[in-house]
């Protein structure tokens, strides 16, 4: 079985190459720097390898995989998630620039990094969502509760998020597996993106891998409390205010809200 201590390792290493200054040993200069880029790197390619081969010899023996299949996967998944590790850097910098320029308590990017539960939340998915894309399902969903366990914030490897992506406070936060997140988007805490039913088949039993979560096209806010269920569109530039159950889908540029509460005044005990 792959272990969980070591995907965290992998996971607190990889912050280390994409953020060295920040994550890094303290003293980096620029030459070092590029050493313990390089050193770091190696490492997490390697502990990387070994999680992929023990993923692998799991689920490979319900394929049949010989030794030699086993190791040629793992080399192809590590090879490639390392060509994407520029490709996720520059997704994070959108998003914690996003978390800086979308709230005002924010007093610098630096701060961002290190603080937001929404940032570390969205790096783990982003590391997680590569892996799962590289048919390696388990060691991505483990990685994702990992991150899961840290902030409070559920997102499954399989959701699909583009740039600039910021999640304010974040507790409670779900994103089902099968959700699609344009650009811009910005979620506040206790939102939830699932599902409205599972359908089943002849015997009964759940149909699995359908679409069945939202879409939420680019520059939509949901604020905190919303729940958005099953395969519905949220349009581009909408917004759907707090504590929403919404299972509809919804126009560009909407605006969707709860009913107005009504305030009433009585004098003397009137009205009771």
């Amino acid at each position: 079985m792959p272990s969980r201590e070591a995907l965290f390792r992998i996971v607190d290493r990889l912050r280390a190459v994409l953020f060295p200054y920040h994550f890094g040993n303290p003293d980096l200069g620029e030459t070092s720097s590029r050493y313990f880029i390089g050193h770091t790197l190696n490492e997490v390619l390697q502990l990387l390898h070994h999680q992929v081969c023990r993923e692998q010899w799991l689920l490979g023996s319900q394929l049949h995989w010989s030794s030699d299949q086993i190791e040629k996967h793992a080399q192809g998944t590590v090879q490639a998630f390392a060509t994407q590790l520029p490709h996720l850097k520059a997704l994070l910098e959108t998003d914690i620039t996003a978390a800086y320029r979308g709230d005002p308590a924010a007093r610098n990017l630096d701060e961002v990094l290190f603080c937001y539960p929404g940032v570390t939340a969205i790096t783990y998915h982003r590391i997680a969502h590569a892996l799962y894309r590289l048919d390696s399902p388990l060691l991505a969903r483990i990685i994702s509760e990992i991150g899961h366990s840290l902030t409070g914030i559920d997102i499954h490897p399989g959701a699909s998020i583009g740039n600039s992506f910021f999640i304010d406070h974040g507790t409670g936060v779900v994103i089902g597996a099968t959700t699609v997140i344009g650009d811009r988007v910005r979620l506040y805490q206790a939102v939830t993106l699932g599902a409205k039913s599972f359908p089943r088949d002849e015997s009964g039993s759940l149909i699995k891998g359908q679409p069945r979560h939202p879409i939420i096209e680019d520059d939509v806010v949901i604020y905190s409390g919303a729940t958005i269920l099953g395969r519905v569109t949220i349009g581009r530039g909408a917004t759907i205010g707090g504590n929403v159950w919404l299972t509809r889908s919804v126009p560009p540029g909407g605006f969707v809200s709860q009913a107005q509460l009504r305030q009433e005044m009585f004098d003397d005990g009137s009205g009771i």
